[in-house]
């Protein structure tokens, strides 16, 4: 798969027995397979709506060839041939996410678009592929999103402990399992940006010089904003109530260039207004926890590239003081293979007919099975 930042294809490759609250994986490899630069400029294309329609037709199968490839390397760095593969699954890259109710000719509805064509990926390997999960939740009446939350449920759930499992990329979603908790009792939801807008910011500054703020090493020279921060803090997303979520839509460029100049105005440098919306993305997390969720917190579980920049996991560390913070790899997960792995599982729980979408974090009517079968 490839999130919100598009640095490329995360794969993994991971042996998983059983299903539901049996489920139980191996992980075996994992590697992230960097776009090339054109491709990627032509991705930051289509997200900001400047990409026409024969540029998003072929990116499709651009994109499914990258995912193809990224398919047999991860699998021959493995050390196995592709015939050994039962499954491939693949989320494909999001380039427009509309949760929101928009009218079309009498018709309203959600709308979500990815693309990486799962036919291509089944050609190239031989393999079948369940891909294009989103869809069906959204078809069913949900926001598509976050799509982590049954996997979460069915791997970090706990009898006596309520856990929150935060992933940071490049939106920030936490799933919440409180203590004892059945499918309908999980609350799951977009936080704010994650890293979006930290390294958009990175590289308007640098001139393109770098793509994101290493280890937080820039922010920890600047000084947070207050001024700033609370212009930030009254987004309106922020304050929505769950379900939500939410994208490049709201938090993409033109927010990051919007944040920018209100920075200078205030006179900022640009190391501060870095490390101010590096503290944006912690006190929307602190905010949706205080505001959104129904109970406690014994635990949060770190996720996703954010648990890699040491600034913002010290403000997060603060702000949640009493409040145990772990990350990802604790339970034997790299953070960069989270994500690739909830894709595994999804499409493990498709091929076995159950629903794998959940309404109390989504907003669908329904359970429902997401993923397309591609033979």
């Amino acid at each position: 798969m490839s999130g919100t930042s598009a640095d490329g294809v995360s794969a993994v490759v991971a042996e998983v027995r059983g299903c539901g609250l049996d489920t139980k994986f191996r992980l075996i490899h994992y590697n992230t397979y960097p776009y090339p630069r054109g491709v990627k400029e032509k991705l930051f294309a289509a997200f900001r709506g400047e990409a026409s329609t024969p540029e998003i037709c072929l990116l499709n199968f651009v994109i499914g060839e990258l995912f193809a490839k990224a398919t047999l390397a991860v699998v021959e760095e493995a050390g196995l041939s592709i015939h050994d593969v039962d499954l491939i699954a693949s989320h494909g890259q999001t380039i427009w996410h509309q949760p929101t109710l928009r009218e079309l000719g009498g018709i309203h509805t959600r709308a979500t678009l990815q693309i990486g064509e799962p036919a291509v990926i089944a050609e190239r390997s031989g393999r079948p592929v369940v891909a294009d999960f989103r869809v069906r939740d959204v078809a069913a009446g949900g926001q598509g999103a976050p799509i982590s939350a049954y996997v979460d449920y069915i791997l970090f759930r706990r009898e006596e402990e309520s856990v929150a499992v935060q992933n940071i990329g490049g939106i920030a979603n936490v799933t919440y399992l409180p203590a004892g908790c059945g499918p309908d009792d999980v609350v799951a939801f977009d936080t704010g940006p994650g890293n979006m807008v930290i390294d958009a910011l990175v590289r308007l500054v640098t001139k393109g010089e770098k793509e994101f703020d290493e280890e937080g090493a820039i922010a920890a020279r600047g000084r947070v904003s207050k001024e700033l921060l609370r212009w930030l803090m009254r987004h309106p997303f922020i304050r929505r109530r769950p379900p939500k979520t939410t994208g490049r839509e709201e938090f993409g460029e033109h927010f990051a260039l919007e944040v920018y100049r209100r920075g200078k105005v205030l006179g900022l440098r640009d190391e501060d207004i870095i490390a101010t919306v590096t503290a944006f993305t912690v006190e929307a997390i602190a905010y949706s926890y205080e505001h959104f969720l129904p109970g406690r917190v014994n635990e949060v579980i770190l996720g996703g590239g954010g648990c890699f920049n040491k600034t913002l996991v010290a403000m997060l560390r603060e702000r949640l003081q009493g409040v145990k913070v772990s990350f990802h790899e604790d339970y034997g997960i790299p953070a960069q293979a989270k994500e690739p792995l909830v894709i595994a599982i999804l499409a493990n729980e498709a091929i076995c007919g159950n629903p794998n979408n959940l309404p109390s974090a989504t907003g669908a009517r329904s359970r429902v099975v997401m993923g397309k079968v591609v033979l």
